[in-house]
């Protein structure tokens, strides 16, 4: 029996490997349980029997009440070629899990789920042990949003605030993280700001543990707009996370391979990391399913590998341990993109890119936003009269700035 590595060795053979190859990521979970046909019992389990609350529809639930169909799952995808497997968390934050009344139980759920994945990879692990696979903890948006209101009504009001999803992330990630993922991967990012706040959580988590793990970030490009449902295009995405210095960057989710093509393309181009991608079988007909083959998924995704785009791909809605063995065949051998050198600049993003470089005109910058050198705005923060001190900065916009430049040093306040 072959020893088995710990997490630091595993971390260095999947740096290792990524120079070497193109890395499979698994496919869908929810697809895949969705084929068991579960009613509400098999949701419950007899943990949860008595609980008020419906359940039936909590995949992430089944960690505990079903965790040897997430095992299978798991193995299933590894069998197909996987050398990542994602753990089934995409919901299992606090807010997400609050739908269900089971908010207490996001920690319980992270740690048990990589505790689950873990167990499947180092069974895969010892059956190949040239080719040990890895478990990627996922932090998924929640089902609120940081950037925009839920009501058309209130434009200006939030469900949620950054400081919340730090402290839910953060609690996630020590769950992943106590049951033995090597990556968290914070994906299926449709707000930057939920991503940014993932990202906080993820670097101060490390930090608290003393622990080097790498960060893959995935975002969701909505629609034929090229753009996040926060708006931003794929460049000014790009810009808003690299500060993370991810392992890698890409996008999953909403978009089939074909459609996901100009903007795996970009990121390609831009990205100073490796890239991923985990498109849907295609895109859905009108019972909402996939309808997309193995192999004609598989085709595209060639063509992306061949064209250079790619370090990491998987699937994502739609996709089984079928698409995930025939796209793992098709870009057998296809050497994995070379990550470019990209001059540097100051790269900053609204809603687009704003990239200053040498030869860049001049940049108009407001600063009346400034507790410091605006006696005004400083009034109107200690006050907390917030509508009027974005009153400055629109000013300062309508004015010419391109950039504003806030300054809240608590000394003044």
């Amino acid at each position: 029996m072959t020893e088995q590595l710990t997490r630091t060795q595993r971390v260095a053979a999947l740096r290792a490997a990524l120079t070497q190859r193109i890395l499979i990521l698994d496919g869908a979970m929810g697809t895949m349980i969705q084929g068991y046909q579960l009613v509400e019992s098999n949701f419950r389990g007899a943990r949860f029997a008595t609980t008020s609350q419906l359940l039936a529809g909590n995949n992430d639930l089944l960690t505990l009440t079903a965790p040897e169909i997430i095992t299978e799952i798991h193995a299933s995808y590894l069998a197909a070629g996987a050398d990542i497997v994602e753990t089934n968390t995409f919901n299992s934050t606090r807010a997400s899990q609050a739908d269900y009344g089971l908010e207490e139980l996001a920690y319980e759920l992270n740690e048990e789920a990589a505790k689950l994945a873990r167990a499947a990879c180092d069974a895969a692990t010892q059956n190949t042990p040239n080719k040990p696979r890895f478990v990627a903890g996922i932090i998924g948006p929640t089902s609120k949003t940081a950037s925009l209101s839920p009501d058309v009504n209130d434009p200006g009001f939030r469900n949620t605030s950054f400081d919340e999803l730090v402290d839910d992330y953060s609690n996630s990630a020590r769950g992943l993280i106590a049951g033995g993922a090597d990556i968290l991967m914070i994906e299926t990012a449709f707000d930057t700001l939920n991503a940014k706040a993932g990202i906080f959580a993820a670097h101060r988590v490390l930090d608290e543990l003393e622990l080097d793990l790498p960060i893959m970030i995935s975002g969701t490009i909505t629609d034929a707009s090229g753009r996040t449902l926060s708006g931003q295009t794929v460049e000014a995405f790009l810009n808003s996370v690299a500060h993370a210095k991810p392992l890698s960057v890409g996008f999953n989710c909403a978009l089939g391979a074909e459609q996901l093509r100009p903007h795996i393309a970009e990121t390609s181009s831009l990205a100073e990391c490796y890239v991923s991608a985990h498109p849907n079988a295609g895109l859905p007909n009108e019972f909402g399913e996939y309808d997309q083959s193995p192999e004609e998924m598989a085709s595209i995704i060639k063509e992306f590998a061949s064209s250079g785009f790619l370090n990491v791909v998987g699937g994502c809605c739609g996709t089984s341990p079928e698409h995930i063995a025939a796209i793992a065949e098709a870009i057998q051998g296809i050497p994995p993109r070379k990550i470019p050198t990209i001059k540097p600049a100051c790269r900053l993003s609204g809603l687009e890119a704003f990239n200053i470089k040498a030869d860049s005109l001049f940049v108009n910058v407001g600063e009346r936003t400034n507790v410091t050198g605006s006696a005004r705005f400083a009034r109107l923060i200690r006050e907390e009269n917030y509508d009027e001190a974005l009153e400055v900065a629109r000013e300062q916009v309508a004015a010419g700035a391109q950039i504003i430049d806030i300054n809240m040093d608590e000394g003044m306040l």
